[in-house]
Parts: structure tokens; C-alpha cells; sequence
């Protein structure tokens, strides 16, 4: 008998940031950090990695009764016209995508309503977590902000730094993170999910590392999940994300776009999660405030490039067969999150919010012994695509 596994989360933050990059899937080199300081990347082993993760704990979050005007500590944007700015700006920035998504996502439900958490920790910081549950479009749908403060572990920071050898040994580095990050899986198999996720990253100077340099960068991404194609739909969501690349460099879409098939790619099965869009991370080898601009042009982008597909979509009859189809999708999207993600496995492992981490699974998935569908079949299209990453436009 086929077995149909549950997963339910209610609450929603994905953890939206990595403190590494770039080796995202085994075809990618060692990890690579750009800085001011050494325009050449410096690889990053997976040693690096394995300290990062173990050495960075986040605290504890605790329950509030109401949104605070910003999750930023008292004199972060108190106006060095500098990198603090950039905080203000940027939170700022992901507290009013949230709000506009969700209130399209509740409009093309029609019904739904998002229930909210609001949260905060004692050192500094919080998030807005969103989730609507169970509505007459969405099966589920989670939108979140988040705004954290920690400790790097030296290691990391000497290599984001750029110096290959040190006479001082700095201890833990403060870092800040921001980002909005979500997931929307809807009821019909003919409308695709969709997951986006944008984040600015910094790193302080050690306490006992005077005059160090401060680092930053941004990640983040776009990225549509559908069971069964409709060249229409996937051509016009590839087009958004294109147009939004261009606005700012020419190279930005054709290497996003391949960054993130690479990226997305669940190595025990050879295949994709999905049909793609874009995906970058550490970057801040550009203008800081062309960054800026740009990640917020992508934020922006989610419900022009989203919202008319999903309402095309949400109402076609479908059968039981194309149902289990999409439910044995949603198992491969457990599968990468679960083993591959870098913020699920990241927040797993340093202590974050588990109901903000698993939010992003859908409440229901599906795993049938060496199921594979018949060749020529909608289905068997929708797999030879995401095993052979095709260019769309």
C-alpha cells in the first residue's frame, strides 16, 4: 500500500539566513567569500562549515502580545549613514513584503485568514511569523520576518575576512541577520508552490580585535515548485525574475538561474526539487545600495510573478490520480529540506524556533515504493524537467 505521511507545523520562520555559501550541491566548488578586502574569493572548507554551525547558538525566543515598531536594537539605525542604515532599511523593507504578500495570498483564497506569532529574544531581535492553514485555495502557506543577533566562532570570521594567518586570535564575532522567507503550497495539483526567500547578513568587529573590518552581504531567491507543467505559466514566471535581474546587470538572471538549479538539486534522487527561477548568496562583491535596491526589487516581484498563475490555476477540476502525483512532488520537497537545506539543517542544529523551521513542509506528502511514472506522461514531463533543468525563456 502506498503510505501517506502527514507533516504539520503551525507556526512559520524559517531560519532566513546561512552564515556560508555556495557549495550548495556537488556541482559547485568549495565555498567562496568575497570581501572588500580580498576581491578574490577565499575557499571556505567544509571544516569551516561543520565550526560554523556547531559554534553559533541562538537564544531562546520568547512570546509577545504585539508587533513592535522594529525588532533592531536601541542604536542601530541611529544614523552613521553606514552599514547600521542598511539594518533599517532592510527590516523596513521585509515587515511590508510581508504585509503585501499576505494580504494577496488571503485575497486569492478568498476565505483564509493568516494567523500570526510574534516573538522576540532577550539579547536583541524577533520575528512576525504567518501561517494560513487549511484554506479553499491553500493547503497551506507560511510568510515570515525575521531579525537575529549572535556569536560567530573565529574561524569563520578569519576566513570572511580574508586574512590567510593572524598574530591575534579574536574571539566570537557579533553578527546580525534579517530576512523574510516563505512558502506557500496550494490544494490543487495544477497550482504550483512557490518559495522565496530574501536576507542581509552582517558581521561587527570582535571586542578584542579592535579596528577589524565590519563584512555584510546578501542572499536570497525566488523559486516555483509545480506538479505538472503549463509552459505558459512556467515562461511567464522565469520572465518576471529576468526582467527583475536586468534592472540591475544583464549576468544577474542566467547565473541566479543556474545557481539555483544547482542548488535545488536532491543528489539521492539526480533530479530537482523543481523548475527553478533564481537564487544567489553572499554577495556583496556590488554597490551596497544597489544590493539593497535589488533585493527588494525581488521581494517586490513575488506577487506580480506568482499570483496570476495561481489564479489561473486554483479552480481546475483535477482527479485523485494527479492528486497523489503532487503528493508524491511534496515528498521530494520534504526530502531536500529535510537533508539538503542550508537554514532548516542550520536552525535544526544551533537551537532556533522549530515550528518557524519545519514550517515549510507541507501538511501532507506521499512516498510509494519505486514509483515511476509512465514515459510521455505529464508526469514523466514534469520529472524529465526537473532531471534536465531546461532554459524557459
Amino acid at each position: 500500500m502506498p503510505c501517506i505521511s502527514s507533516v504539520t507545523a503551525p507556526s512559520y520562520a524559517v531560519i532566513p539566513f546561512t552564515l556560508t555559501s555556495s557549495k550548495s550541491s556537488p556541482n559547485f566548488p568549495p565555498t567562496k567569500i568575497f570581501t572588500k578586502q580580498n576581491p578574490k574569493p577565499l575557499l571556505q572548507s567544509k571544516s569551516h562549515r561543520r565550526v560554523l554551525v556547531k559554534a553559533t547558538v541562538i537564544e531562546k525566543e520568547t512570546p509577545e502580545a504585539e508587533r513592535p515598531d522594529t525588532f533592531l536594537r536601541g542604536g542601530d539605525g541611529d544614523g552613521d549613514g553606514g552599514v547600521s542604515s542598511v539594518r533599517v532599511r532592510f527590516e523596513k523593507m521585509i515587515r511590508e513584503a510581508q504585509d503585501s504578500v499576505c494580504n494577496a495570498i488571503e485575497a486569492a483564497d478568498g476565505g483564509g485568514k493568516f494567523r500570526e506569532d510574534v516573538w522576540s529574544r532577550p539579547g536583541g531581535g524577533g520575528g512576525i511569523s504567518r501561517v494560513l492553514q487549511d484554506g479553499d485555495v491553500w493547503e497551506k502557506a507560511g510568510v515570515n520576518v525575521s531579525v537575529v543577533y549572535g556569536q560567530m566562532p573565529p574561524d569563520a570570521y578569519r576566513a570572511a575576512k580574508g586574512a590567510s594567518s593572524t598574530d591575534q586570535k579574536p574571539g566570537p564575532i557579533p553578527f546580525f541577520a534579517a530576512g523574510i522567507s516563505s512558502v506557500l503550497h496550494p490544494k490543487n495539483p495544477f497550482a504550483p508552490t512557490l518559495h522565496f526567500n530574501y536576507r542581509y547578513f552582517e558581521t561587527d568587529a570582535p571586542k578584542d580585535a579592535p579596528g577589524a573590518p565590519r563584512q555584510w552581504w546578501f542572499g536570497g531567491g525566488t523559486d516555483l515548485t509545480p506538479a505538472y507543467i503549463f509552459e505558459e505559466d512556467v515562461k511567464h514566471f522565469h520572465s518576471i525574475q529576468k526582467q527583475t535581474c536586468d534592472k540591475f546587470d544583464p549576468t544577474f538572471y542566467p547565473r541566479f538561474k543556474k545557481w539555483c538549479d544547482d542548488y535545488f538539486y536532491i543528489k539521492h534522487r539526480d533530479e530537482r526539487r523543481g523548475l527553478g527561477g533564481i537564487f544567489f548568496d553572499d554577495l556583496n562583491d556590488y554597490d551596497q545600495e544597489m544590493l539593497l535596491s535589488f533585493a527588494t526589487e525581488c521581494a517586490n516581484s513575488v506577487i506580480p510573478a506568482y499570483i496570476p498563475i495561481i489564479e489561473k490555476r486554483k479552480d481546475l477540476p483535477f482527479t485523485e490520480h494527479q492528486k497523489a502525483w503532487q503528493q508524491l512532488r511534496r515528498g521530494r520537497y520534504v526530502e531536500f529540506n529535510l537533508v539538503y537545506d542550508r537554514g532548516t539543517t542550520f536552525g535544526l542544529k544551533t537551537g532556533g524556533r522549530i515550528e518557524s523551521i519545519l514550517v515549510s513542509l507541507p501538511l501532507t506528502s506521499r512516498w510509494e515504493y519505486d514509483h515511476k511514472p509512465e514515459v510521455g506522461s505529464e508526469e514523466w514531463k514534469l520529472l524529465d524537467a526537473c532531471i534536465n533543468p531546461k532554459e524557459w525563456i
